[in-house]
């Protein structure tokens, strides 16, 4: 049996337990960043086996499994459905202290009422039951996302997507509810003045606008957030290593824009400038429109060239990043505040020796106007674990406010990921009941159980106020 994840898995003292059960445990989830496939929430999907709706698109398991020394045609390869599951299947006991050990029984606990550890000897068994209970219409992804009790959730979209899966949701009340966040990371990344200009021949026909000069850009941009906006989108969304800073006449953003068009390419510096001036216009666009920002910052991407040659983008070659973050932030955040057109913003930190950065930076643009305005956004990646998750908390509590906090998300391509909510509920818990237990905090479980509830929901559903 899986006694290790048992009714109080993490909760290591009497009130931790209260806050957690009392609390926590049965609000619903507010998912506010992932990159769910919004097809197959609008298809309703079936998954014929729990390879497809686990491990396909999960880079996690994948550097696990190629740390381990696994084929990858048994990862990313031609090998069947069930060779691949049955092979991480080898890996999951060697995964022992990484957070996948917790995450892989939590989900088959929460989903398939699965109590064995998964292993060599137990997978044709677990292999047959999901197999069978993915054959039910419940365990279609609509299914899935209601298991968990998936409020809301909003994917990760180009602005150039037509959205119509979303719109297909929309009118279906069956359907969890699903809204697009736009994700213009694209629209300015003109380091490669090629494949640039094939994006914007996608963006004038998703706009109807041609794309002459920058205003032209801009102006597609603006009607593309719209579109966003009328389908139901209030989030954007930004994967950066950097934020850059530069006072607005460096470069004549005009004649930048001229020379990507002629297939000029840039120095990194008007490459920078570019993509600072375009950040400044974007978020303008959602301050108007009542919008949150989420500024996903510090990765290291595709780092192996060969494997990414092989395998494409989003496999498994990405990393953290030492990139330099305060002045660049700082500079952004300012500018917008200073004409007072800064939206709500989250901003993620990859690198946690920038924890402190990020957590006090965030507190110089909080005004008073909204609570938790500009936030320090929950542990993101590879920090999405027991330690980073901790670490994240700390540093927001001595920095910030914890109370104001919006809480987690799954970040995943993965519709098993919805028990990281719980896994983060029951961190959060066990931290406030350590602080109880070592006199540093009153037992007060009505007052403590207040702050757990909104972080853990309440404080989601009135910063995004979601229709």
């Amino acid at each position: 049996m899986n006694t290790f994840i048992t009714e109080d898995f993490l909760l290591q003292t009497d009130i931790a337990k209260s806050l957690y059960h009392n609390y926590a445990k049965q609000l619903p989830i507010i998912d506010y960043h992932n990159h769910l496939s919004p097809k197959e929430i609008a298809e309703n999907r079936q998954f014929e086996n729990i390879t497809q709706v686990w491990l396909a698109g999960d880079h996690y398991k994948w550097r696990a499994m190629r740390a381990y020394g696994i084929n990858e045609n048994f990862i990313t390869g031609d090998a069947s459905d069930k060779d691949k599951f049955l092979k991480w299947a080898e890996v999951v006991p060697l995964t022992i202290r990484n957070p996948l050990y917790h995450w892989t029984h939590l989900e088959l606990k929460n989903y398939f009422g699965i109590t064995e550890l998964l292993s060599p000897e137990t997978a044709e068994a677990i292999w047959d039951k999901t197999s069978l209970l993915l054959k039910q219409k419940s365990y279609f992804a609509n299914g899935l996302l209601q298991l968990m009790n998936v409020e809301s959730l909003c994917t990760t979209d180009d602005p150039i997507d037509n959205l119509e899966y979303h719109i297909v949701i929309e009118k279906d009340n069956s359907r969890v509810k699903t809204l697009p966040t736009f994700r213009p990371d694209k629209a300015f990344a003109v380091e490669d003045v090629n494949e640039y200009n094939g994006y914007l021949d996608k963006l004038e026909s998703a706009s109807g606008k041609q794309i002459n000069n920058y205003k032209d850009l801009i102006d597609a941009l603006q009607t593309r957030v719209d579109f966003f906006h009328n389908v139901g989108g209030r989030l954007a969304d930004h994967g950066l290593e950097q934020l850059y800073h530069y006072e607005n006449d460096t470069f004549d953003i005009e004649m930048l824009f001229k020379k990507v068009k002629h297939n000029e390419s840039l120095s990194v510096e008007e490459v920078q400038f570019f993509k600072a001036e375009t950040m400044i216009h974007l978020g303008k666009m959602y301050h108007a429109k009542g919008w949150t920002q989420q500024l996903h910052l510090g990765a290291i991407r595709n780092n192996n060239k060969r494997l990414l040659s092989d395998l494409g983008p989003d496999t498994g070659f990405d990393s953290i990043g030492d990139f330099s973050q305060a002045r660049g932030l700082s500079g952004f955040l300012n500018t917008l505040d200073s004409t007072n057109q800064l939206a709500k913003t989250i901003v993620y930190n990859l690198n946690p020796s920038d924890n402190e950065v990020f957590a006090t930076m965030v507190g110089n643009f909080n005004d008073g106007t909204i609570r938790g305005k500009v936030q320090f956004g929950s542990a993101w990646w590879f920090l999405d674990q027991k330690d980073g998750m901790e670490k994240q908390i700390n540093t927001l509590s001595n920095q910030g406010l914890l109370s104001c906090f919006v809480g987690m998300l799954t970040d995943s391509r993965s519709f098993l990921s919805f028990p990281r909510h719980e896994y983060f509920r029951r961190i959060l818990c066990n931290l406030i009941g350590n602080d109880v237990a070592n006199g540093e905090l009153p037992n007060d479980e009505k007052h403590l159980g207040k702050i757990v509830s909104d972080i853990c929901y309440f404080n989601a559903k009135n910063y995004f106020k979601f229709k």
